[in-house]
């Protein structure tokens, strides 16, 4: 079981002991991503991340990655829509060194302006970079069409021109409002001494902005759904195409069965969008339907890479499939196969420290309840027909429905319309 304890400073902990392991993975989670950012500071957060690797007042960059090697360990950090999260990862023994060298990190950090010029080509190379992947271009484009007018819109990395214009006030004043004890939380899962981590916590991480609370007004999950087409032509070999519904945010009552949803359109190998278009006519290489959730929104996409000749024949396809289940729903033998592959893939995911320890992290940053697995999978066992039913229909709209494509198309506007025609 989990324990929440406390910091001097307000920072909240919260410890999952797995005696058996030899390991232990420590992360910090804060409220800090593109949602909380505007058009001006787009990319602050994850420009933030990358900093914190820089240098501190007594390591520079070499020999903040130097002391997680020395010990065989792992340090890393992601930046999402909503969070940026600094893990490591090390043998039990090692955790004080975990500690001292990710709150070095975090509350040393130098935010030199020489780094930070540096930092900004290796950034818009990263940018540059997905550019060049219209996988992830094309979701790119499918997010900011279904959150346009609230900040999810944002892409995480930010755009050229606003990390070309930040410097070190708009970075360090950034990172003073949203890292804050009330906006972070520690999470820890694995093998380790509760009581000795806690002190260890509270000498390295108890004074960090002492008792600061963010003083941003909290930003808005609602927006007014709507339908748009949006392409992009590019000499590429491969065409793609993306459907965006609204979905369920991640602590809805609508997550599981929507979940359950997704395995049967198109989440699985064995699913009807994947035997039917690729395994059955072969006229994708990849289709597949995928979930993405948040504290306040979700969405339900489709995704498939394949040839603009097949490109309307699969879209008809799809949209039959939709309706198909829409008419139709499904047996209850398909949703008890669902709901295994579901409880399966979900205590697989838990098998991992890191996926615990996030988890568990990002549950209390939202103050929402921290589940047993014991707890998940009753929910999952409860998914009725009648559950299946209702988020079908409150999800898969078709005049709430966004698509996106990136491929090599000689007229935008007649095969925009063809797509409009199919859909709408």
């Amino acid at each position: 079981m989990h324990t929440i304890r406390k910091l001097d400073n307000g920072i909240r902990v919260i410890m999952h002991e797995i005696p058996y392991l030899k390991s232990a993975t420590l992360g910090i989670i804060t409220n800090s991503g593109s949602f909380y950012e505007n058009s001006i500071n787009n990319g602050v957060s994850h420009f933030i991340e990358h900093m914190l690797f820089k240098g501190t007042k007594k390591r520079n960059s070499r020999e903040i990655a130097e002391a997680m090697d020395d010990i065989g360990g792992q340090i890393n950090a992601f930046t999402s829509k909503e969070h940026t999260c600094f893990y490591g990862k090390v043998i039990d023994e090692h955790l004080p060194i975990a500690i001292d060298v990710l709150s070095d990190m975090i509350t040393n950090s130098n935010f030199d302006e020489n780094e930070i010029q540096k930092e900004k080509g290796v950034i818009i190379e990263e940018i540059n970079m997905y550019k060049d992947f219209p996988e992830d271009l094309v979701f790119e484009m499918l997010t900011e069409q279904t959150y346009r007018e609230i900040s999810l819109a944002y892409p995480i990395l930010g755009t050229t021109d606003t990390v070309k214009s930040f410097d070190k006030d708009i970075l360090y004043s950034y990172f003073k409002k949203r890292y804050t004890p009330d906006q972070m939380v520690i999470s820890i899962v694995g093998s380790f001494s509760e009581d000795e981590t806690i002190k260890l916590l509270n000498e390295t991480f108890g004074n960090f902005n002492n008792y600061g609370k963010s003083d941003e007004e909290r930003v808005s999950y609602d927006f007014e759904p709507a339908n748009s087409i949006n392409g992009l032509s590019k000499d590429i070999e491969q065409f793609n195409l993306a459907l965006g519904f609204q979905g369920p945010s991640t602590y809805s009552d609508d997550i599981f069965p929507m979940m359950i949803v997704n395995n049967i359109i198109g989440g699985t190998i064995s699913s009807r969008l994947f035997q039917e278009i690729r395994e059955e006519k072969g006229l994708v290489y990849t289709i597949e339907s995928s979930l993405s959730s948040y504290n306040g929104a979700g969405m339900f996409s489709i995704y498939a890479g394949l040839t603009e000749e097949n490109a309307t024949t699969v879209a008809e396809l799809i949209k039959s499939g939709i309706d198909k289940l829409k008419d139709e729903l499904i047996t209850g033998s398909e949703l008890e196969k669902a709901k295994e592959q579901l409880k399966g893939s979900y205590i697989l995911s838990l098998e991992g420290t890191f996926n615990k320890m996030y988890e568990l992290g990002k549950n209390l940053l939202h103050d929402k309840p921290i589940e047993t697995p014991e707890m998940v999978l009753h929910h999952i066992n409860n998914i009725k027909l009648t559950d299946i039913e209702k988020v079908v229909y409150k999800y898969l709209d078709w005049n709430q429905m966004n698509l996106s494509y990136v491929g090599p198309v000689k007229n935008t506007e007649v095969f925009d319309e063809s797509i409009r025609n199919i859909f709408y």
